[in-house]
């Protein structure tokens, strides 16, 4: 069950770096926050939300996971044309798809503070 979880986290940081949302595996009742979006629902809630940086992504580089029952937490950056921001998420996986993306990374370069 642990590889075929960050097999999931995986081809979800893979649709970013592609720049298609089709291909992350995100189950319809999806939870999510990070602190730009806050805290929300659904799969086509959280493509919306993440289809607007889209444009600004470089690349996508994983750094590490760590994976227990349901659970990855994957430390990861994104090169994007405001800088590298580093970021640490926790997902849950179900069935091959991610039921919860909790991101935290620090804002201010996103946001131009």
């Amino acid at each position: 069950m642990r590889e075929e979880n960050i097999k999931t986290v995986e081809a979800y940081l893979n649709a970013l770096k592609k720049k298609d949302l089709r291909l992350a595996p995100f189950a319809d009742e999806l939870e999510f926050f990070d602190p730009i979006a806050g805290t929300s629902r659904g799969a086509e809630n959280f493509r919306a939300f993440l289809a607007g940086f889209l444009p600004a992504i470089n690349d996508i580089r994983v750094h590490s996971h760590i994976c227990e029952d349901d659970f990855v937490v994957t430390h990861w950056e994104v090169d994007a044309v405001f800088g590298i921001i580093p970021i640490l998420e926790k997902f849950r996986v179900r069935d091959g798809k991610i039921i919860e993306a909790f991101g935290f990374f620090d804002p201010r370069p996103i946001l131009g503070s």
